[in-house]
């Protein structure tokens, strides 16, 4: 059983490539139905952190618990945890065909949620990047997971297209569904993150509400990476 109605807890997690380490101790707590942003720079560790959640990088030390099993034990199926734990990337990934399943009849259910239902025979590149995209989340839905994780998912877009992207987003957040988001989008993390955590150097360095992080960051290197933001026009 979860503690309290946690989702998704990290303790201590330390993910290297080589000599390079990504993760140096990242603790996080999620609640059932909380939203978290993840911010920082690019190379701050915020995919790669998503990845270890979703078990397709392992960890080299520390632990990951969803809803009180520990993910990384030793011996653990890991497809029947990626069924609980959706991800959606920066890039879309569609595959150009669809397998005619039992699993046609729940797609076409969240295609329809999304506007997409008038694109359910259309191929990949018959579609805008924002349609892509859009179709990518309703891919991950499908599998009706427990938790979401979103890496960037507008940055690849035309700046026009990221609206619907965020607005499926919002949708499932008022819907009630946790969620994990690494965004370069710090107005919209600002207006749907319940907690927003600043990533540095494989370290979440801030972690607190929104308003908070966003008006009053306690770290100066968070109001260096936010100064810099809104230097670009980015905020």
């Amino acid at each position: 059983m979860s503690r309290n109605g946690e989702a998704l807890r990290l303790d201590a997690i330390h993910k290297s490539f080589g000599k390079l380490e990504v993760l140096k101790g990242i603790d996080l707590s999620v609640a059932d139905h909380e939203v978290i942003c993840l911010i920082g720079a690019s190379g701050s560790g915020k995919s790669t952190m998503l990845r270890c959640i979703n078990l397709l990088e392992p960890v080299n030390a520390g632990r990951i618990t969803v809803r009180g099993e520990e993910i990384t034990a030793h011996g653990i199926d890991v497809n029947r945890i990626r069924r609980h734990i959706g991800i959606v990337f920066q890039a879309f990934n569609l595959f150009p065909h669809m397998s005619r399943t039992e699993a046609q009849a729940r797609a076409f259910e969240m295609l329809e949620r999304f506007g997409l239902a008038d694109k359910k025979d259309e191929y990949p590149d018959r579609l805008s990047g924002g349609q892509q995209q859009r179709v990518a989340i309703v891919r991950a839905l499908a599998m009706r997971p427990d938790i979401m994780l979103l890496d960037e998912v507008t940055s690849a877009l035309d700046p026009e297209l990221v609206a619907e992207v965020l607005n499926v987003i919002r949708e499932l957040a008022a819907g009630g569904m946790t969620m994990v988001i690494a965004t370069h989008e710090m107005g919209f993390a600002r207006d749907i993150a319940a907690r927003v955590c600043f990533l540095d150097a494989g370290r979440i360095l801030e972690d607190g509400p929104p308003e908070r992080i966003f008006s009053a960051p306690r770290e100066e290197r968070t109001r260096r990476f936010l100064q810099s933001i809104i230097d670009a026009g980015r905020m």
